[in-house]
């Protein structure tokens, strides 16, 4: 709290990554509680408005994927946050030998992905205007088993080029080094490029821009990066910035309204069970 003080930060956020059991998620409740005690202390001792609490989250409000499956205390995350985000990203990666989108808006085959995720936390408790969504500015690569085999969901052996890892400035410039493949996945909402042996998942102005309009049709408060300065002379983040909506604005004929509409469809037909439907 002194540092926030000092430097003129808005507030705390918590980074508990993450809770390995349904103990660890009591625990985290009830530091929670301690924290937001402890904001109001302080607050009143200073006279000064409270600094805000916030907590970076998993994608999902439950660990559906862990050998033990666990929720976050809904009650407390309600009562003593001002807001959560979810780090809707690093779904896939070199940890694995098989390539998959870094950061999947939606998946046919998968529930991990953001739509997933997201509602999960909605259906879980969390209102809308207290969720926000992350978005990446790095990519995940790979070293693939087969250069001819350069689709999702291909083998690989290991990591690729930047160790498994690379900004979207560093993809940016290994794009137009190497003249690589780019492909954007309609069924993820995410782009990847392949150029002999390695594979890249990423997210370029384009794919984030719908996920921001998805995040938006949902009523989210808002959306985060992981990082600034990972990004290339703002061609992301500003893209952004400028596809966000103000709730003062009129206008119907901007394209984010129609991305948001067509996203919205997407949601409507997502089984809340699970998988997208056949229709």
């Amino acid at each position: 709290m002194e540092v926030a003080r000092k430097f003129g930060f808005d507030g705390l956020d918590l980074d508990w990554e993450f809770p390995q059991s349904p103990k660890e998620m009591k625990d985290l409740g009830h530091l929670l509680k301690e924290w937001r005690h402890a904001l109001k202390k302080e607050a009143k001792s200073t006279a000064r408005p409270p600094l805000l609490l916030t907590a970076a989250v998993y994608f999902s409000a439950d660990f559906f994927l862990a050998n033990v499956r666990r929720s976050y205390p809904m009650p407390h995350m309600n009562k003593y946050l001002d807001w959560i985000n979810a780090m809707c990203f690093d779904y896939n990666g070199a940890w694995s030998n098989t390539t998959g989108p870094n950061a999947a808006l939606l998946d046919p085959k998968s529930n991990v992905n953001s739509i997933y995720g997201l509602r999960s936390w909605i259906k879980a408790g969390i209102p809308p205007k207290k969720l926000v969504m992350g978005l990446p500015l790095y990519g995940r690569t790979w070293e693939l088993k087969d250069p001819n085999n350069h689709s999702i969901g291909a083998t690989a052996v290991g990591p690729g080029p930047g160790g498994g890892q690379l900004s979207f400035h560093q993809v940016e410039t290994l794009l137009n080094q190497s003249g690589a493949t780019v492909v954007y996945d309609v069924d993820t909402i995410t782009v990847y490029s392949f150029n002999g042996s390695s594979l890249v998942s990423f997210d370029d102005a384009f794919t984030t821009t719908s996920k921001i309009g998805y995040a938006q049709a949902l009523g989210l408060r808002g959306y985060f990066f992981w990082a600034l300065t990972y990004d290339s002379d703002w061609k992301i983040s500003a893209q952004a910035s400028n596809s966000w909506i103000s709730t003062n604005e009129k206008s119907v004929t901007s394209p984010t309204l129609s991305s948001c509409s067509i996203l919205r469809e997407i949601s409507a037909i997502y089984d809340e069970n699970s998988q997208l439907k056949i229709i």
